[in-house]
């Protein structure tokens, strides 16, 4: 595997799992259900989906080098895609999303996001 994806891979994995342990640990101080609200399933496919797209991105790179920044873009449309059919219907059961169930989904989506435009701002840099 190239040295580019290692990194990525380790990087996403070791601080999402740092981010996950965080996110629980105040939900437990603040009494609440720690591995309530899909919480599991969140970090889980939002990992999935981040390694996903930045893999294909790595992947595309030489023949759809001008269009990177579209297909990344698309990356993080298929994310909301996947937030409507997966857990839109969870969340919406009980007729509303309440902030606990929303920062579920969002705390690792905005990590992931994070670490992505980072990795991926970087290796581009690096290319040139």
């Amino acid at each position: 595997m190239n040295k580019i994806l290692q990194a990525f891979y380790l990087k996403l994995i070791v601080s999402l799992g740092l981010v996950f342990c965080i996110h629980i640990f105040v939900l437990n101080l603040t009494t609440r259900e720690p591995f309530a609200n899909s919480i599991v399933l969140s970090y889980i496919i939002n990992a999935a989906l981040a390694l996903l797209i930045f893999t294909g991105l790595y992947l595309l790179k030489k023949r759809y080098e001008d269009q990177l920044g579209f297909l990344f873009l698309a990356g993080s449309a298929l994310k909301f895609v996947v937030f409507f059919v997966v857990f839109s219907p969870i969340y919406k059961a009980d007729s509303e999303v309440n902030r606990l169930e929303f920062l579920a989904f969002f705390v690792p989506y905005l990590w992931c996001l994070l670490v992505e435009t980072y990795s991926l701002s970087r290796w581009l840099n690096k290319a040139e």
